[in-house]
């Protein structure tokens, strides 16, 4: 019976032991892995800081300056980034086009379109491209200076174009801005021009014949 309970005494204690040789008595973190001071700030989307948003004044969240950023500040001004929306004036989806602008490049199903979404956004890119073509003149010309209050820039003619139309937007440089154009709603060609001006669309290639078949 005594060497029994030596037997099972003497277990538990080796057990106790060898237990204790694997676990750390004082845990500590690496400081690359952890940041200090976490106040919860880090996971804030859209960014705080009102120098992040070139952009404020239309409310419109930054996603960056390249055409990501672009496509969805856009499509946040003219529909809050709905597919399905069509306004008062029959303007359908994400970014707002208009028939006559779907037939320039392409697309005569508007039902159709209006429920695909990935057709929604190769329409943007390809009115971009045709877009750019047309005013491509306009952009070598008037890139860099400031008309009437506003530095121009290629993202912000386009921007102005897909509101008014590429013709609109040679109207106002023929007018050096003096000659305001509107949409139905008030909003201004000016407004659109600095609203989406600074970002980097040289990933949209010039194309007189950009078109998509649905």
């Amino acid at each position: 019976m005594i060497k029994k309970w030596y037997f099972y005494s003497s277990l538990i204690v080796i057990i106790t032991f060898l237990s204790l040789g694997f676990k750390p008595f004082n845990l500590k973190t690496k400081p690359w892995f952890l940041i200090e001071k976490m106040d919860g700030s880090e996971y804030l989307l859209p960014s705080q800081e009102k120098d992040d948003y070139p952009n404020l004044n239309l409310n419109i969240p930054y996603t960056g300056n390249h055409l990501i950023g672009f496509k969805e500040a856009v499509a946040f001004k003219e529909s809050q980034g709905k597919y399905r929306l069509v306004n008062s004036l029959g303007y359908m989806g994400k970014y707002q086009f208009g028939s006559k602008a779907l037939r320039a490049i392409g697309i005569h199903n508007d039902k159709a379109f209006l429920k695909d979404p990935a057709l929604q956004e190769k329409a943007f890119i390809a009115l971009l491209s045709k877009n750019k073509w047309i005013l491509r003149n306009e952009i070598e010309k008037y890139e860099g200076k400031v008309i009437n209050g506003v530095e121009i820039t290629e993202s912000g003619i386009l921007a102005a174009a897909h509101l008014g139309g590429a013709g609109s937007v040679k109207n106002f440089f023929k007018n050096r801005g003096n000659r305001r154009f509107r949409d139905a709603y008030g909003t201004s060609l000016r407004s659109y021009m600095k609203a989406f001006g600074g970002y980097d669309l040289s990933f949209i290639e010039a194309d007189s014949n950009a078109t998509i078949n649905d």
